[in-house]
């Protein structure tokens, strides 16, 4: 059986393992730092994963229960990996009405994903909100931090392969 330390080298190098451990050792015994050190993770490694938590927790001296509650309470954080592109669909109802469903299906479709769902590759995670606060672009998809507005099937998988 393998140890976590093994399980946690598969998925992240041992390089990223130690730098995790130099954030938690300059946080051990400082009250208030276990968001901190799980912001800072979870920039390091892009996401927290149960093993991760159980070291930050053995590192801060705080139960597994105490770190999943924190990670699970808080949306932010996520437990899965996603990837080096957000596509959020606007599904609100002056996008919805504009054609929004239409091109969430599209999405999902194109890029092979349900909600909430990341690529195999890490290229894209695919999220549906409900207002973008761009009413009068609708539809919109917001790509990281770059809006795309009306936005039409047609020119969907052009938009989306300018994002490696």
């Amino acid at each position: 059986m393998k140890s976590n330390y093994e399980t946690l080298l598969e998925e992240f190098s041992s390089e990223q393992i130690q730098e995790l451990d130099g954030i938690i050792t300059a946080y051990k015994g400082k009250e208030g730092g276990l968001i901190p050190v799980l912001e800072k993770a979870q920039e390091l490694l892009g996401f927290l994963p149960v093993p991760i938590q159980q070291r930050i927790g053995e590192g801060l001296n705080l139960p597994l229960s105490q770190v999943y509650g924190v990670v699970t309470f808080y949306s932010f954080f996520t437990m899965k990996p996603r990837g080096r592109n957000t596509v959020r669909i606007c599904l609100g109802t002056a996008c919805y009405v504009r054609g929004g469903k239409k091109l969430a299906e599209d999405i999902k479709n194109n890029l092979k994903l349900k909600e909430g769902e990341t690529t195999p590759d890490r290229r894209y995670t695919f999220e549906s909100v409900h207002c973008l606060g761009a009413c009068g672009l609708g539809p919109v998809i917001v790509i990281n931090d770059n809006v795309h507005g009306r936005v039409k099937p047609d020119k969907l998988k052009n938009i989306l392969e300018q994002y490696h």
